[in-house]
């Protein structure tokens, strides 16, 4: 018997749950593996020949064996997870090919003229695919007018449709369009319903499926006769009753979901699809991406897949969410094309995409990587954060250094003199209230504060205000040599860790008034100098990666070594951007480089710096990428759908309504949707729903149950404050006091 027949014996008697028994299988037939091996190896070889752009060095497989991971080609190295080629049209998706950007219009699908007009503006910004939201007949009766549309103007962009709840739509609709995009989780099995279902005979489970088989062989056959392509696409937020009934709502369920429908297509041996595994968690959806990943390795598959985080928001914050989820999964050679989804027009998509892409095509085909290290205490499939150990007070202590970190992920921000030149603009940049001109510390304040420079002693502005700042918990962290030169009272001295671990585990002599000190690490120390840190009495790790060294790769070896040896100081990744770097750069580079290890729970804070670039900006983005791994929450989270041409209501009107009213309740979450389409299905996360039920209606939900319908439009926002004080959620928000006319700042005697 060859190793495919075996393999596909396998799969057959395995498609219920038996993913452990199919796992034994599997390991007799160490064919495919060794052959994945072998291609990486080749792979790695040919790339190691290429240049090195900014970033290395290089994996050297020929130096050592490097034993291969289940759900990417290496973790050590950024090397593209080998697909098939699929057409979409004109469009080829595969790893032998771009990653593809792509994007979906948010016009009524009814009106053609507005409809193609858009996705003429998508095409000109750079889209190379678009996506059409197909609900009825009305709108596939369009779809034929709009494909004949962009014909007559020279447009031959591959358009996708997207189909939610009805097979007979996806048939009418792919004689039009060259993708169709199904979601297993209402294609066959209807609208939400949230029940549980009970099966207790696993052979109930089974007949199921059958029946999802009758319902989608017909589009599958269709599609292969067109030759037209398919988006498997499971979300997080609307899996079907059965599967989160038998799977439970996990990444496990997703990828089973979507398992059922490729099935079926490979039954019919038709295989021009792809699949997607979209979450509006970050976290969530890379694990569902991981896990697919595994799982196709597993079986021998090597079908393409599209990224993308859903509905990820609007502005810093669906940026910084799109590159923690797609830019982490990018890093590790996943993907084939992707979707940036923010609540703005669809063309304005297109430029985060393609930064992600090249950030992503720069690692991969410069070989970002390092030399293989070992790899036991990551678990890809869990989020298990590695928490590290707290600063402590000491008996003695002139200042209280427990509030220089934060238990849940700190934020540290780089200040110049220039900004202690202006107080109370700085005290304000930093989060901190004003009381009589005097700072306090607040939910989203900067935990501490690094100066490459100190001020001198005889600034004694500068140094006033720095006092202030410490009086409230916010420390200063400088350089040893600068706080040697000048001492500044109760600062925390920053040494380079090889200084440290020659100074022994008590640490290097600190300058005078220093009674803590933080160690620097660059990425390139020795396992023997990383182990010296086991004892330390440092308060935290400055991960500051060297030039010219892979951070993520780099960054996952420190983490490895600390675990191998114990060690469990707090470590805070420091990422210095060059003047004139733009703020998209600054947030998508942060997401992808930092959020690929917040996501596996590396990590105990962050501190970004941009010399040209605005101090708040910094710290609030700093911030949103906590918040975007599910470490700090220091604002309100709004999820929005901004894809449906059926939208009720001006989304993006009534957010910024909602957000004015609700933005100071930190940790909670807010879903604004547009229609019942993208209604409960993609709110898998919010704590209340805000929904277009009916023109001028609105339905609001506490999760995924709706607890009042056809509230007037006007009406709705302050139902919505009524429901959240209902669930013990809401809190008044907080005024600045603000000084009294004519009356003076209070001086330091």
């Amino acid at each position: 018997m060859q190793a495919s027949d075996s393999l596909a014996a396998c799969d057959a008697s395995h498609a219920l749950a038996g993913n452990l028994q199919r796992g034994r299988c599997l390991q007799q037939y160490g064919l495919l593996r060794q052959g994945r091996r072998r291609a990486a190896r080749s792979a790695a070889k040919r790339q190691a020949a290429a240049a090195v752009a900014t970033e290395g060095p290089l994996v050297m497989p020929e130096k050592k064996q490097v034993v291969l991971p289940q759900y990417c080609e290496s973790v050590y190295q950024s090397i593209r997870r080998p697909t098939r080629t699929i057409h979409i049209g004109q469009v080829q998706v595969g790893s032998e090919h771009p990653v593809r950007v792509q994007t979906m219009t948010t016009t009524d699908t009814r009106d053609v003229a507005g409809t193609v007009e858009q996705v003429k503006r998508c095409v000109d910004a750079g889209a190379e695919i678009v996506r059409i939201t197909v609900q009825g007949k009305k709108e596939a009766a369009a779809c034929m007018a709009i494909r004949e549309g962009l014909f007559r103007d020279r447009c031959d962009v591959p358009l996708v449709a997207d189909i939610h709840f009805q097979p007979t739509v996806a048939l009418m609709v792919a004689d039009a369009f060259e993708k169709i995009r199904i979601n297993p989780g209402n294609f066959a099995d209807g609208r939400k319903t949230f029940e549980v279902i009970n099966y207790d005979d696993p052979a109930q489970f089974r007949a199921e499926q059958e029946q999802i088989r009758e319902l989608f062989t017909p589009l599958v056959d269709k599609c292969k006769a067109l030759g037209r392509a398919m988006r498997i696409g499971t979300n997080h937020g609307s899996l079907s009753a059965r599967i989160l009934s038998y799977y439970g709502d996990t990444p496990r369920g997703m990828v089973e979901s979507a398992f059922e429908f490729a099935e079926i297509c490979r039954a019919a041996d038709y295989h021009n699809f792809l699949f997607s595994m979209k979450a509006s968690n970050p976290l969530v959806m890379v694990q569902a991406y991981r896990l697919l990943a595994e799982e196709q390795y597993a079986r021998g598959w090597d079908y393409p897949l599209h990224l993308g985080v859903t509905e990820a928001g609007e502005g810093e914050d669906g940026r910084m969410k799109s590159a923690i989820g797609i830019g982490s999964l990018l890093m590790d050679g996943l993907g084939d094309t992707i979707r940036v989804s923010l609540t703005e027009d669809p063309e304005k998509e297109i430029q985060p995409c393609r930064q992600l892409v090249e950030l992503g095509a720069r690692a991969m085909e410069g070989g970002w990587g390092v030399e293989p290290f070992g790899e036991a205490g990551r678990d890809i499939h869990t989020f298990a954060r590695r928490v590290g150990r707290l600063p402590e007070q000491r008996e003695g202590d002139a200042v209280d250094y427990r509030p220089l970190l934060h238990r849940d992920g700190s934020v540290l921000s780089a200040l110049t003199l220039e900004d202690l030149a202006a107080p109370e603009a700085t005290y304000r940049a930093l989060g901190a209230k004003l009381i009589v001109g005097m700072p306090f510390k607040d939910q989203a304040t900067s935990d501490s504060l690094l100066l490459p420079r100190v001020p001198p002693s005889a600034d004694h502005g500068a140094r006033r205000a720095l006092a202030r700042l410490q009086e409230v918990g916010v420390h200063v962290i400088a350089p040893t040599e600068a706080l040697a030169a000048d001492p500044l009272p109760g600062a925390v001295a920053q040494v380079a860790l090889r200084g440290a671990a020659r100074a022994g585990a008590g640490g290097p002599p600190l300058p005078q008034g220093a009674e803590r000190f933080a160690v620097v690490v660059d990425g390139t120390e020795s396992e023997e100098e990383l182990a010296s840190l086991q004892d330390s009495a440092a308060v935290m790790v400055l991960l500051d990666i060297a030039p010219g060294v892979s951070r993520v790769h780099a960054s996952r070896r420190v983490f490895e070594l600390l675990g191998r040896h114990s060690v469990d100081l707090p470590v805070i990744h420091r990422r210095a951007f060059p003047a004139g770097t733009s703020r998209d750069e600054i947030v998508l580079t942060s997401g992808t480089e930092i959020g690929a290890l917040l996501v596996d729970g590396l990590g105990d804070g962050v501190a970004i710096a941009c010399p040209s670039e605005d101090l708040e900006f910094l710290r609030l983005m700093a911030f949103g990428l906590l918040q975007g791994s599910r470490m700090r929450n220091t604002k309100t989270e709004y999820v929005s759908c901004p894809s449906c041409g059926r939208t009720l209501f001006d989304l993006q009107e009534v957010t910024e309504q909602i957000r004015r009213r609700t933005g100071h309740l930190p940790g909670v979450s807010i879903a604004v949707m547009g229609c019942i389409v993208n209604g409960p299905g993609e709110m898998a996360d919010a704590d209340f729903g805000y929904v277009g039920g009916a023109p001028g209606k609105i339905d609001l939900y506490v999760g995924k149950e709706v607890v009042r319908r056809g509230i007037p439009m006007d009406g709705a926002c302050d139902q919505l404050i009524e429901l959240i004080k209902e669930h013990d959620r809401w809190q008044d928000k907080e005024t600045e006091e603000e000084p009294a006319a004519g009356e003076r700042e209070p001086q330091l005697a």
